[in-house]
């Protein structure tokens, strides 16, 4: 399983989402690397698909995916937690989308 967080230096929530993230990985028993992936300029934004800082992706796939859109480019992106709009996702919702994908993979394993 690869783990990327897509970010870039002017948001101030990708260090809490790799906090979380590296927890959950950790509390779910998920042994996978997690890799921070700088996007630095709007053509890097619009090359990877960057719905903006932080982005948590598990094998190239979002783990909070949003809909289509024709652009992309730098900016923070917003979550929708339990306790409302976040910069980052919850640890119990990085924790259950985790074990999705990390079900997913063990199947895809087979």
């Amino acid at each position: 399983m690869k783990v990327e967080i897509l970010y870039f230096d002017g948001c101030p929530t990708y260090v809490a989402a790799e906090e979380a993230v590296r927890e959950a990985l950790a509390e779910e028993g998920i042994e996978a690397g997690v890799e921070m992936v700088a996007v630095n300029t709007d053509e890097e934004a619009q090359k990877l698909r960057f719905p903006g800082s932080p982005t948590i992706r598990v094998d190239g796939r979002d783990l909070f995916p949003v809909p289509g859109r024709a652009e992309y480019a730098l900016g923070c992106r917003m979550y929708a937690t339990p306790e409302g709009l976040k910069g980052s996702p919850t640890a119990e919702m990085l924790k259950e989308a985790l074990t999705k994908e990390g079900a997913a993979h063990a199947q895809n394993d087979r």
